[in-house]
């Protein structure tokens, strides 16, 4: 928004223009350990935790969240298997 004798609305604009920009990047870095390593230690955790918990939610939604994470190595393993196919 720019003002009569605004010397600084240029100024703004470019500080907005960084801003939308830096909101549509992406902070990239590279894993050192892979995702089913990543999903395996945490899924081997989660159940730790879950069997150090008594009864209850709380230990109910820690081995949720350890099904969860076997669940998506498993889909892992599947989706990078060398058999699986595009469609023609």
């Amino acid at each position: 928004m720019a003002f009569i004798c605004d010397e600084n609305a240029r100024l703004r604009s470019r500080l907005l223009l960084r801003k939308v920009r830096a909101m549509f990047e992406r902070r990239r870095f590279k894993q050192s350990i892979s995702l089913e390593d990543r999903l395996t230690a945490f899924a081997q955790a989660a159940s730790k935790e879950a069997e150090a918990l008594p009864a209850g939610s709380e230990r109910d939604e820690m081995l949720k969240k350890a099904k969860r994470a076997q669940a998506a190595k498993e889909m892992n393993a599947w989706a990078n298997s060398p058999g699986l196919q595009p469609p023609k």
